[in-house]
């Protein structure tokens, strides 16, 4: 997703070594084997869990590591590492054993490619099998696919109908007018934004229609039906709390994001009970559990931690007190 492609390699380093890659504090949560873990199979472990720093990647580090808490290890806490970079070469490095990364982050951002599979699954295969050989073992991932889309409020979707990316091309050649954008100026200008979206879905839209404009306040523009359509990322916790309806991308032309366990490849040989332990959560994983999740605290201002922890406890994964 785009927050990954911010920092260069170098910066990113920077900041990670600013961030203390070596420090990080224990976690403590008071919880014991509930669907998974039982028998505490990580029992006499040690393990360090990281991830990057925004709302949603604090939440799923939360989770990583309360699930290898109650199934028996000493977890140390080195989440909200600034950037992309820093939090995925604690892994590699074996400063972290494990965070819960994007496929399309690691395909184009981390190895270099331009163009984007479109069946999730054999991205994440690719992903994979191309991180073998940098010491990281991607596990099988989860529906959550953070990416662009498009979304409008219900008003406008009750008077335009409109379902799909298909459908406001349709309309935008039928009704010009009604076709406005409020997006950010990034994704007016990449290529995997909105120029490639026109071009796939055979749009053309004025310049007049577009308004470019910073991310939190497309939201809210979207909400008061400033504009048609806004550009949103699809596990937004706003888009739940302003009850947002989402084009569906049929084309499939925006990259997948999905989510998936990326752990140390030593630290998975040494503890591959690691796999079982994680699967049950990663496939509980969507985007309507991100979007709840992120709305309590990027909507309710909740913390990312005791989200998860709550959440954990409701799904039956863990209990504890």
């Amino acid at each position: 997703m785009r927050r990954a492609l911010v920092l260069t390699l170098a910066g990113a380093l920077v900041l990670a070594s600013g961030c203390g890659l070596q420090s990080g504090s224990p976690m403590v949560d008071d919880v014991g084997p509930g669907s998974i873990g039982k028998g505490e199979p990580l029992k006499g472990a040690h393990l360090t869990v990281t991830s990057k720093e925004f709302t949603e990647q604090l939440i799923l580090g939360a989770i990583m590591g309360i699930a290898f808490q109650a199934a028996g290890a000493d977890v140390l806490d080195r989440t909200g590492i600034q950037g992309s970079i820093g939090a995925r070469e604690a892994v590699k490095s074996g400063d972290a054993d494990g965070m819960y990364e994007y496929t399309g982050t690691a395909w184009i951002t981390y190895l270099g490619n331009s163009e984007p599979i479109t069946d999730p699954q054999k991205q994440w295969q690719a992903v994979h099998d191309a991180d073998l050989k940098n010491g990281l073992t991607w596990l099988p991932p989860s529906s959550l696919n953070n990416t662009y889309a498009l979304a409008m409020n219900q008003d406008n979707s009750k008077k335009y109908g409109t379902k799909t990316l298909s459908d406001v091309a349709a309309l935008a050649k039928s009704d010009p007018g009604a076709v406005t954008l409020c997006v950010e100026s990034e994704f007016a200008n990449r290529a995997d934004g909105l120029p490639g979206m026109e071009k796939k879905y055979g749009m053309s839209l004025p310049a007049g229609n577009i308004t470019q404009m910073d991310t939190g306040i497309i939201y809210t523009q979207v909400k008061k039906g400033s504009c048609t359509y806004g550009e949103v990322f699809t596990t937004d916790g706003r888009i739940k709390s302003m009850n947002l309806a989402v084009m569906q991308d049929d084309k499939k032309f925006f990259p997948n994001y999905n989510v998936a366990p990326e752990i140390n490849s030593k630290a998975l040989k040494e503890h591959p009970e690691i796999a079982e332990v994680l699967d049950p959560i990663t496939k509980r994983l969507n985007n309507t559990v991100a979007q709840t999740l992120n709305a309590k605290v990027d909507v309710e201002g909740q913390d990312p931690h005791q989200v998860a922890l709550d959440w954990m406890k409701a799904e039956g994964f863990v209990k504890g007190g």
